[in-house]
């Protein structure tokens, strides 16, 4: 019963059978390998932008960092939730690798309103030397709570931004979960919003490691190839990106792995409503479920075998009330969960 990431599942077998494919002869190295022209050719295809610049890195963080090194000079402020990735989880990676970007959070939680966004730009004066200066906004889809920005609320906020000039970058480490979920073409939840560079996951969603970073203007093209190169995430056995990528676009995999881990999600979320004392913190939009259960509960659950992430420590008050995290993706059975949602109820 483990619930505790997407980034612990197996390979989606369409991916690694790519990636034995492409294990054989000799292919040029440092992305120039012909497998990456066509993941290139198949993402600009299907997200409707010919002339978008892709690129490929093995990591989330790499990929979150490098795009906003990209976007933002020295000076500036990245405008993000104080939940989102790049606060709590890269280690200053985006500061590191921006050479020393500042982070202003918007809002108080996992996602912010085109208000909040508004205000916390024009808390930085323009134009004051002494300050920090206005940057690049950052959005999460699927957020960190597993929730979803709306269309309308993508485009309220990217309008805030373009009004002050600034470009939005959204960290799309679920971003096929959040495709299905809202049911849209991937142009409509990217570019035609008003967001001017993704990163696309592809490591929680089946693949071994993976993620393109995907800018919609080309301008930003050569900047990035040589910060990637200097942050040393230029793979010289590129291939094995490329094949990832291509078994996991092709055929639509990505997309049905995504259906599949919010289907399990939602098959689990079901389940648990029957629970006695257990609550909901947010309603499960995507594939990840938010929880919480007296410490009692949490001590039973983890002593029958079961993970998943957990705030909080299993010593304590043992009516004390503790957040759980379970993440389902493509690859947990009905059996696991139901046999989690039977333990749950005890």
């Amino acid at each position: 019963m483990y619930f505790a990431s997407d980034n612990s599942g197996p390979m989606h077998p369409a991916v690694a059978q790519a990636m034995i494919a492409a294990d054989t002869g000799y292919q040029p190295s440092y992305g120039t390998d012909p497998i990456m022209d066509g993941v290139r050719e198949q993402i600009r295809e299907i997200f409707e932008a010919p002339e978008a610049a892709v690129y490929l890195v093995a990591t989330g963080t790499a990929a979150n960092a490098l795009a906003l090194a990209t976007l933002a000079q020295p000076w500036e402020a990245v405008f993000c939730t104080p939940l989102a990735h790049i606060n709590v989880d890269e280690c200053h990676a985006p500061e590191f690798y921006t050479g020393g970007a500042k982070l202003s959070l918007v809002g108080a939680g996992d996602k912010m309103t085109a208000d909040q966004l508004r205000a916390r730009i024009e808390s930085w004066t323009k134009g004051d030397v002494h300050t920090s200066q206005r940057g690049p906004v950052q959005l999460t889809q699927v957020t960190e709570m597993g929730r979803l920005y709306t269309l309308d609320e993508l485009h309220a906020l990217t309008s805030v931004a373009r009004e002050y000039g600034l470009p939005t970058f959204m960290d799309g480490a679920r971003f096929a979960n959040a495709l299905v979920a809202l049911d849209c073409s991937l142009a409509e939840m990217t570019w035609k919003a008003g967001i001017n560079a993704l990163s696309l996951g592809g490591t929680k969603n089946g693949c071994a490691g993976v993620e393109a970073v995907i800018f919609f203007d080309p301008k930003h093209a050569w900047e990035f190839e040589l910060r990637r190169k200097r942050g040393a995430h230029l793979f010289s056995k590129h291939r094995y990106l490329s094949a990832q990528m291509q078994g996991y676009l092709n055929g639509d995999i990505w997309l049905e792995a995504a259906r599949a881990a919010n289907a399990n999600a939602a098959r689990l979320a079901a389940g648990l409503r029957s629970v006695p004392e257990l609550e909901f913190v947010e309603e499960p939009a995507a594939n990840m479920v938010f929880v919480t259960l007296p410490r009692r509960e949490h001590q039973r659950l983890n002593a029958a075998g079961a993970v998943y992430g957990l705030w909080g420590d299993l010593e304590g008050d043992a009516d004390e009330r503790l957040m759980m995290r379970l993440v389902c993706d493509w690859s947990i059975t009905h059996e696991m969960i139901d046999a989690f949602i039977e333990l749950a109820k005890g």
